[in-house]
């Protein structure tokens, strides 16, 4: 699929959910920064709104625990995604993520929320059908796979022999 607004492939897939319809919109990973930063500037709070500020300001700074509850609430709050920027209190506001890494770089906070909702943290449903290799294998293989080509680049062949032994062994579970 193609970006709504250039001709490279779409990478980032939004939904909105306003009005009666869903609207779906396609971006490239350029456009999609600009839609989301705009769709924030459109938003009727701003960042001196949130309840971390309100905290700050409020009579609680004479409350030693209190006043640490908001700065630690800030400093959550002005956590960025290095990929598509979004902030955490953006998402707390919208409701909705800026791109899949932001679940890497949320996680501490997402976790918590995602047991709330689904009532545990892991996934245990279905798997694909062709898929031969266990998800936490896969992590372990990409790993060895690096282990074994910087063991081969410097020729250690020893090592690079006891890499692919323990490559094949995972590989045919």
């Amino acid at each position: 699929m193609k970006c709504q607004k250039c001709n490279k492939p779409a990478m980032f897939h939004i939904t909105e959910l306003t009005g009666n319809k869903p609207e779906e919109h396609h971006f490239c990973e350029i456009h999609a920064r600009e839609y989301l930063n705009e769709t924030s500037q459109n938003s009727e709070l701003s960042q001196s709104d949130g309840l971390a500020t309100a905290l700050a300001d409020s009579p609680v700074k004479k409350n030693p625990p209190m006043a640490k509850l908001a700065a630690e609430l800030q400093a959550i709050d002005q956590q960025v995604c290095p990929v598509c920027g979004i902030s955490f209190y953006d998402f707390r506001n919208r409701g909705r993520l800026g791109c899949a890494n932001d679940y890497d770089c949320f996680s501490k906070q997402l976790e918590p929320l995602i047991a709330n909702i689904h009532g545990a943290t892991n996934h245990v449903g279905k798997s694909p059908t062709g898929l031969n290799i266990k998800s936490d294998n896969s992590a372990k293989l990409i790993k060895l796979r690096r282990d074994l080509d910087v063991a081969i680049s410097e020729e250690n062949y020893e090592h690079a022999t006891k890499i692919r032994d323990e490559i094949k062994k995972i590989e045919n579970l």
